[in-house]
Order: C-alpha cells, then structure tokens, then sequence
C-alpha cells in the first residue's frame, strides 16, 4: 500500500524493453499513410536542399573566376528556389505530422480511459487520484510528438546523414574523413550517459507524479484544510515535493545539455580541421577555395542531423519513462471482468443467497468468513454493527464490484461469476455513501443511469424521494447547472439527488448504503413514505447507523466477527438483548 502515498515514488512493475517501443507501433502503424507522404516530402526537401553547396561551389570555382556574371542571376535564382520549395515542402509535411500527432495522442489516451473504466475498485484503493490523472494527461503528451515526428525525424535524418555523406565523398574523400574524425568521441559521450539519463528522467517521473497527487489531494481537502488552518503546513509540504521535483528535473536537463554542447564543439573542431587540413596540409595545388567550402557547409550539415539524432535520443529517453507508466497502467489486470462463457442474467425475482462466503481486501486478512444467508424475493433486509465489520462489502460483493475468496453468491439461483456484469447491475439500485454528483444539469444527474428516461420520469423519482419541492426552488429548477460534486448543493440534496438517480433505473435488488445518513430528520420523514411504497415487491439491502430508519424493515442482521452475529425481525432482537439490543439502547440515551 505505500505507492498510495503522494509522497513515495512509484516503482515499475517491470523494466524497459523494446517490446513497449514495439506496442507503440500499434499506434503508428494506423497512420501509416499520412506519415509515409510525410516522410517523402521531407526526403524530397532534404534533398533539394543538399544541392546549395553544390551551386555554391559552382559559382566560386568557375562563374566567379570566369568572371561571367550575367549566370549569377541564374544561379541565385536556383538558390532562392531551393530554398523557397524546401520550405513549402517542409510546411505541408509539418501540417500533416501535426495531425497525426494528435491522432496518436487522441487514440492512446482513449485507450486508457476505457481501460480505467473496467478496473475494479481495488485499483482505485491503492492509488492517489492525481497519480492515475498525470498518465491520461501529461504522460500522454509527453510521449505524442516522440511517436509521430520522432519517428519520421529518426528515419528522415538517417537518410540525411547518408545523403550528405554521399555529396561530401563525392566532392572530396580526404574532406570527408576528416569530417567523420568526431564520430568516435560522439559515440562515447553517448554510451558514458546513456544509462544515468535514463534513470534520470524515471526520476522526474516519479517526483512530478508525487506533486500531480498531492495538489489533486489539496483541492480535493481545500475545506477541511481551511477548516483546521492546515494551509502553511501544506504549503510547506508542496514546497518539498515542488522542490524535489526541481532537483531531478535540472539534475536531468544536466544530462540532456551535455549531447548538444559536445555536437557544436566536435562540428567547430571538424569546421576548423576541414580549413587547416585544406589550406596547409594539402594546399591551393591540390584542393579549390570551393571545395574546401563546401565541404565546410557540408560538415556543418552534417553534424546537425547527430545533433538532431541526438535530440530524438533525448526525447526517446524521456518518453521511454512515460511509456513505462502509460503500458504499466494498460497492462493492469481487469480482475472483475465477465468470465468465459458468462450468460446475460435473466429478469430477476429478486432471491441472494451468500453461500460460505469468505472475503478480504487484503490476502491473509478476511473481513468475512464462511457467511451464509438467504434473502427471499422483495425481502427488505438491514445490515446493521461496528464501523469496520463489513456491511459494505457484503452489499459490494452482491453488486460484484469485488470477487469472494470462497464460497459463492447467487441471485435467483444463478451464480453472479458466470454471469455478465452489465446483466447484473443494470437490475440492482445502487447508492454507496459518497453522493457523487457530476458536472452538469441536476435534470443530467438524475438521467445518468437510465438515458432514456423521460422528463415526466425523472420528475416522478425526484417527487418519490421528496426532491422535487427544493430543486423547484432554484431559479432554473431541473435545469439548474451544479459543479462537480455538487458543491452548490447541501450534502442532503446532493443525496437525495443520487436516491432519485437510482430510482429512477427502478431496479429489482435495491442496495442502499448510508442513504439517509445526511439528510434531516423532517426530511427523513418524508423520504421514508416514498421507501415504503418503493420497496414493496423489491429486494433491499439498506444499511444504515441511524436504527431508527431501520426498523421497519422484514429482517435487520448485526454484522459483526466475520459473519452475521445476529439476524431477526426488530422486535425479535430487541427481545434477546443481545448485540443489536445494546446497540440499539445506546443510541436511545443518546437521542
């Protein structure tokens, strides 16, 4: 559980290898095309624009000393030309490698999404929010421009190197060697960090995941923050985390510098030997001023595709540790999925049955053992115990939102691991504690499980949970725009909003958890004769701390070692004194 902590880096499940490079491709692949147009056009403008050297030789060595002028229009004229075409083509290919780009970016990141989706509720369980968020965003961006342009800028400036080579053989060999003299040198500088730079960027990694989780957690906690004057504290706490993460970052960029500063050194040093080595070494005699021009421009070209190469490496490098992270979380299993050969699930009466079912969050550490019980179609049963015995996770384990350890759970005698999951949720109701409302219209909210519903529907779940009289307070009614979370609503309202969108799906099994743990006593009031009508012919579980929304239910059970400590009709337990008595005297003296 530690990587559930803002501030413990995250390991990788496993290392790099050129596997998650080749999953890439995938994605690559689909845009084909584009990027072969792409790549034409810049071998085209490369290539046009390797021929300036060439006429510039030209002119020295012959138009010049000939003294014809009038072809110097001519040939500045081609120049210009060369230029103006190779940047037209390099525009369009640049237009076009753009899209792709955020083709790329869209496909991947909706890949993630859906996978997220279908992640059971362990995953979220052990991972801060911010640190799930950075891999769709900022991971993704990070590592978009690396699979379009640095592919076809890799493969492009390859193809340049070998054109240049070329020119420069063709112009002068000894040159050309000299020119080549700096490779060794380059390639050693490579090898000495190439390790270190990779684990330096895990490094920035690592910490800007740490900040993205903790400012997501601040925002998240603002009230409580406020609340308890917690601010400097936590600013003192962002102020570490932003300071670690500048510490990696520049320790980092350090490593990034060192490719770029040795490049422009060795092209100076190669620039100058070409001069020395043509002017002293071989003489006026044996080499032109033009050749030793144009190979002075095609040195300098020539190391500014290792400049470029080395840049790629750079962002292949810091893509690589996103790409880490991006097929990391892709390659999360999806362990509450539909097994093989799972059935829809028929219309249902509404029959569970927990047959010695044993479960736990954690391996080696059950929250229940064995448990067995049946509940009888339209049965309304409370869950009732100390906080932390487990009344959550039998109502979680119905809607298999976590898999049982042993034992089975059936509904109407169909076992729900052999059967779909959309089958069984779509005909359960379900309300967790946490009221969550989304952004957008309360009119959405209530919809959002059921998106056909009519207006006159969502009107008539609204009135059932007495709903309707305060959203009509508000100036547009069911219109009215709430923030996420809904934090222009009373927490009450924001549950009975959420009651109303799970009646609204009017589903056989309704599970209700702490449902009306926000909500006044008046208001409970009125909510109750709308349950009273609502649960007539369903299954409910309802779980509740307040006993006296409870009472009225056919079967109340005390949860508590495991298992179910108790299990009988109000009265029935009142008259054992036992487990649900003592509780149920306790909160009477406390009223």
């Amino acid at each position: 559980m530690a990587r559930n902590k803002f501030d413990v880096d995250e390991n990788l499940e496993s290392p790099f290898d050129i596997k998650h490079f080749r999953r890439a491709m995938v994605y690559i692949k689909r845009q084909k095309k584009p990027m072969l147009i792409a790549f034409a056009l810049s071998a085209l403008s490369a290539a046009i624009g390797l021929s300036a050297p060439l006429i510039m030789q030209h002119v020295v060595d012959v138009t010049i000393p000939a003294k014809a002028y009038e072809p110097l229009v001519g040939w500045s004229a081609l120049m210009l030309l060369t230029i103006v075409v190779s940047v037209v083509l390099a525009t369009i290919r640049s237009r076009i490698m753009t899209k792709v780009g955020q083709d790329i970016i869209s496909e991947i990141r909706i890949d993630l999404f859906k996978h997220l989706q279908q992640l059971p509720f362990k995953y979220y369980d052990d991972r801060p929010q911010g640190k799930i968020l950075i891999r769709i965003v900022n991971y993704v961006n990070a590592v978009s421009d690396v699979l379009s342009n640095g592919i076809i800028n890799f493969i492009l400036e390859i193809v340049n190197l070998i054109f240049i080579a070329a020119f420069m053989f063709a112009v002068d060999v000894r040159l050309s060697f000299v020119t080549l003299a700096g490779l060794p040198v380059f390639l050693g500088v490579m090898l000495l960090i190439k390790t270190r730079q990779r684990r330096a960027w895990q490094a920035v990694s690592n910490k800007s995941s740490n900040l993205n989780a903790y400012t997501q957690e601040s925002i998240s906690g603002i009230g409580v923050t406020q609340m308890f004057s917690r601010e400097q504290r936590n600013e003192g706490i962002f102020t570490r985390l932003a300071a670690n993460y500048r510490f990696e970052w520049m320790k980092a960029m350090r490593f990034n510098a060192l490719i770029p500063f040795s490049v422009d050194n060795l092209s100076t040093i190669v620039t100058a030997l070409i001069y020395l080595v043509g002017l002293l070494a071989l003489g006026p005699a044996d080499i032109t001023f033009g050749v030793i021009l144009a190979m002075s421009s095609y040195a300098a070209r020539f190391w500014q595709p290792i400049l470029n190469l080395s840049n790629l490496y750079n962002s292949f490098i810091n893509a690589v540790a996103y790409l880490e992270r991006i097929f990391e979380t892709l390659d999360e299993p999806v362990t509450i999925r539909d097994n093989p050969g799972a059935k829809a699930l028929p219309p249902i009466q509404g029959q569970v049955t927990f047959d010695n079912v044993t479960f736990g969050y954690d391996s080696g550490l059950n929250i229940l053992e064995n448990l067995s019980f049946d509940v009888k179609p339209g049965e309304s049963i409370a869950l009732v115990g100390p906080t932390g015995a487990g009344k959550t996770t039998v109502v979680n384990l119905i809607s298999r939102f976590y898999d049982v350890s042993g034992g089975s759970i059936r509904i109407d005698g169909h076992d729900i691991s052999q059967v779909t999951l959309k089958s069984l949720r779509s005909q359960m109701g379900i309300m967790l504690q946490d009221s969550f409302i989304f952004s957008g219209t309360i009119l959405d909210n209530i919809r959002y499980g059921k998106l056909d519903a009519t207006e006159e529907e969502i009107i008539a779940a609204a009135k059932t949970v007495r709903a309707d009289d305060f959203i009509r307070e508000f100036e547009q009614g069911y219109l009215t725009e709430v923030n996420e979370r809904g934090s222009k609503l009373s927490q009450g309202q924001r549950q009975l909003i959420s009651f109303a969108r799970t009646l609204l799906a009017d589903p056989r099994i309704l599970i209700l958890d702490e449902a009306t743990s926000s909500i006044d006593a008046k208001t409970e009031r009125l909510l109750q004769e709308g349950l009273n009508e609502l649960l007539k012919g369903r299954t409910s579980f309802i779980i509740a701390h307040r006993l006296s929304t409870v009472k009225n239910c056919d079967r109340i059970m005390y949860v508590s070692n495991k298992g179910i400590a108790e299990a009988g009709s109000h009265d029935e337990l009142l008259a054992r004194k036992g487990f649900y008595h003592r509780l149920y005297t306790a909160q009477k003296m406390e009223a």
